[in-house]
């Protein structure tokens, strides 16, 4: 049941249907918003269609994505295809908001100089993002020493020339959802790890990465921490884990690593999977961990398989609101009813983008649809286009 003390937090923010199905407003090339909702129920990118959708929970949405399809290069002539990207922010949404204004360009600056696209050209986008965060960081540390412990997850996928390209840093997924010729059944293939303390995996990896540190991961009140403050182990920004320039005043003492150290605690380069697509590959499921905090990587595939395409992000989100209000004992009209912030009680801020295959798309080199730039989330209370 829900606890008395958010009952009585509740009342205050309570207000007739926070996301109602007939109050939508906006431009719909650029999505719609519907009070805590942001939606692109439907759209089309290089080697298909696509759908998004962003709720939010916190009391500034933290989540920021992206995609982007046509040129991956600074010139026409270069490669084409689509990029996605998952920025899943925590601490606040500065570092999730650098990223998405930065590290487009940098794949396609070194997608240029490389003379096509490659792991290592993703690889060195997300370093610099880094290195670019960390200088800002440095450049505010007396004004604003907050922002040293504001970091984000980074997802990005990209499909290129017959190519799929994944790279993760945190605990966002992205799930494939390929056909079982077999059993005439669609699978759900996973195509990132996550990068959480929770995993038994990613503890053994940080304990031989810092062999000399037994509080490198500690159990704290049942979860399983990185230095007993952060359950991931890859990020963007988190600088004060980063460096130990930031490990001091005027930082807030409950940030601060006891211990000295000499080499960064948390990681910011991503895990890299290069795959060819097939014609069984039917799409894409990218999602912050909110989404799948509440639906398994079947569950939400057997969602997209079986409903039509427009406005399927949407209903993955929606399924997840549903399991997330079982889960309280609760209707799901009164969960959409909760204000941003209280609403953080009960689930996380949730990304959600699709990315529909199709195949004879899919090996071409050259996009001749119109260019697609789109942001989600924008337009929701406390999400700014800047």
């Amino acid at each position: 049941m829900v606890s008395g003390s958010l009952m009585r937090m509740m009342p205050p923010c309570w207000r007739p249907s926070v996301e109602g199905e007939d109050s939508s407003r906006g431009d719909d090339a650029n999505g719609r918003v519907d009070g805590l909702l942001w939606y692109k129920d439907l759209g089309d990118h290089v080697t298909g269609e696509f759908s998004m959708a962003v709720i939010q929970a916190n009391n500034l949405l933290e989540d920021h994505s992206q995609l982007e399809s046509g040129p991956l290069s600074l010139y026409e002539s270069g490669p084409h295809g689509t990029f996605v990207g998952i920025y899943d922010g925590h601490g606040g949404p500065a570092t999730a908001r650098f990223i998405n204004e930065h590290l487009f360009g940098y794949i396609k600056k070194f997608t240029t100089e490389n003379g096509g696209m490659s792991a290592d050209v993703i690889n060195k986008a997300f370093l610099a993002t880094e290195e670019d965060f960390l200088a800002l960081v440095r450049k505010q540390w007396l004004n604003d020493p907050h922002m040293a412990s504001v970091g984000s997850c980074c997802l990005v996928g990209i499909v290129c020339s017959g190519m799929l390209y994944i790279a993760n840093a945190g605990d966002s997924r992205v799930v494939l959802g390929r056909l079982d010729n077999t059993y005439k059944e669609v699978k759900a293939v996973p195509l990132s790890s996550e990068h959480n303390a929770s995993v038994e995996s990613v503890r053994e990896e940080l304990r031989s990465l810092h062999p000399d540190d037994p509080q490198i991961v500690v159990l704290k009140h049942t979860v399983w921490r990185v230095k007993g403050i952060i359950q991931i182990s890859r990020s963007i920004g988190d600088a004060y884990l980063k460096s130990a320039e930031f490990n001091r005043d005027p930082l807030l003492p409950k940030f601060r690593v006891p211990e000295p150290f000499d080499k960064p605690i948390l990681s910011a380069e991503p895990e890299t999977l290069v795959q060819k697509l097939d014609p069984e590959d039917q799409f894409l499921i990218f999602a912050s961990d909110g989404l799948w905090e509440h639906l398994s990587s079947q569950e939400a595939v057997d969602i997209v398989n079986t409903c039509p395409r427009n406005g399927i992000a949407r209903k993955l989100v929606k399924a997840a609101l549903r399991e997330a209000s079982k889960k309280r004992e609760m209707r799901y009209s009164d969960l959409k009813k909760i204000d941003r912030g209280v609403r953080r009680h009960f689930h996380d801020d949730i990304t959600v983008i699709v990315l529909f295959l199709d195949f004879h798309l899919i090996s071409q080199s050259y996009w001749q649809g119109p260019l697609v730039s789109i942001r989600g989330g924008v337009g929701v209370s406390g999400h700014s286009i800047c």
